[in-house]
């Protein structure tokens, strides 16, 4: 049927556009898996791309399911034992009845998260906690809260090569010493991270100052398998830490690091396991994996060739032009594919035209920060996103849109001056 189709590769380009912007709107409220894989089922029953092909981009992000099913278990079996709201009175307490401070305090624990268990666990694990923070505060409009964790989760995603999976999927094997990253990431990292609350508390001003946040909370007991699984979440970011340093990939560690967690806690309860499967968001799988098959769509249309020949043309006429081009072209565009494939996408094409390395580190800079700007510009967003709709909360991408348009250009144009005038 393909061979029908007079122009395969504009058919690829369109089935991929519209499924992303079935992603992006969610037409009749259906879920945003429906729409990644309905395109990547339609190029294939189309004859646009090999079913053994499709396959192949499936079993691409074999790691990063491994990744996302520990990180969910753990969140899961934190949730039910009541660890998050035995830490939600912790926090409220500390805030001593301040919404700003409140504020300060979640982003300080957001930034933590993020660098050492990744921003998807950011999304993942500190969005419930958040909201039960505050629940237990009293707070009337918990979104100013909410947002942090969606913003920070890609904000302070490059300070560690483990702070985004993205970052092992951009540099692969070429991933530089630990040294090398932190000489080459510090300063951008902090701009972004301290520019992004800027912005993110100056607009949620308004919001913070007609909230009272109570004072007297009183804190529940913590079991001990609330105790096991908030172990387990330090176990798990010592694993990640770890793997990242030995060079092996972070998934499997986070699966067994979950796996174990839960298993743990069910021993210790003596059962719940349905209980368990049947509340993490299972369909985070099938998104992730149909947008990997678009990408491999994409990538047989030749786009990856051409992405390498005009990096490597700009990088040889002029390094600084060709980062600061680079890293926006890569920020925006991680809006449209989502930042994971799209960070496939710009690592290969990195490491195929052997560009240097201030263009390679602008190019991380753009697939990690600039799905900021909308809901689905990143895996840890659509994560978040999941997590405050369980929750009763909701947010509209063109709500979001409007939020991450002050919100990333700024981080952006500070992270990449950092790295290209140092």
């Amino acid at each position: 049927m393909g061979a029908l189709i007079q122009n395969p590769n504009a058919a690829t380009w369109g089935i991929a556009a519209l499924a992303t912007l079935g992603v992006i709107l969610r037409p009749f409220a259906w879920p945003e898996a429906v729409w990644a894989v309905a395109g990547a089922a339609l190029l294939v029953v189309l004859g646009l791309i090999p079913w053994q092909t499709a396959l192949e981009g499936t079993a691409k992000g074999t790691d990063v399911y491994l990744f996302l099913v520990g990180m969910m278990l753990l969140s899961e079996i934190a949730r039910k034992e009541g660890l998050f709201d035995w830490l939600a009175a912790h926090a409220v307490r500390a805030a001593k009845g301040s919404a700003t401070r409140l504020f300060l305090l979640v982003y300080l624990v957001g930034t933590v998260v993020t660098v050492f268990l990744s921003n998807d666990a950011c999304a993942v694990v500190l969005t419930p906690a958040v909201f039960a923070a505050t629940k237990a505060a009293g707070v009337k409009q918990p979104l100013p809260y909410l947002f942090i964790c969606a913003f920070i989760a890609n904000a302070a995603s490059f300070v560690l090569p483990i702070s985004n999976p993205a970052n092992l999927v951009v540099f692969a094997e070429h991933m530089p010493p630990l040294g090398q990253w932190l000489a080459t990431f510090t300063l951008p990292s902090l701009l972004a991270i301290v520019a992004t609350y800027i912005v993110l508390r100056l607009t949620q001003n308004a919001r913070l100052r007609a909230e009272t946040v109570a004072t007297a909370v009183e804190t529940p007991a913590l079991g001990l398998g609330g105790m096991v699984a908030g172990l387990g979440i330090v176990a798990t970011g010592a694993a990640l830490i770890g793997a990242s340093a030995a060079g092996i990939e972070l998934g499997l560690p986070t699966f067994l690091a979950g796996l174990a967690t839960t298993l743990v806690v069910l021993a210790i309860n003596r059962g719940g396991f349905v209980a368990v499967a049947r509340d993490v968001s299972w369909g985070v799988l099938p998104l992730v994996a149909g947008l990997f098959v678009l990408v491999e769509a994409l990538e047989n249309t030749g786009l990856l060739t051409r992405l390498a020949d005009l990096l490597g043309q700009a990088a040889q006429g002029d390094p600084a032009a060709a980062a600061w081009a680079g890293g926006a072209l890569v920020a925006f565009g991680s809006n449209l594919v989502n930042n994971l494939p799209a960070g496939l996408l710009a690592g290969a094409a990195v490491q195929a035209a052997h560009v240097p390395e201030t263009v390679a580190g602008a190019v991380l800079i753009g697939v990690d920060l600039g799905p900021n700007l909308s809901v689905t510009g990143s895996l840890a967003t659509i994560l978040w996103l999941t997590a405050i709709r369980r929750e009763g909360e909701n947010v509209s991408a063109w709500a979001f849109l409007k939020l991450g348009a002050l919100v990333m250009p700024p981080a952006l144009a500070l992270a990449l001056a950092a790295l290209i005038l140092a």
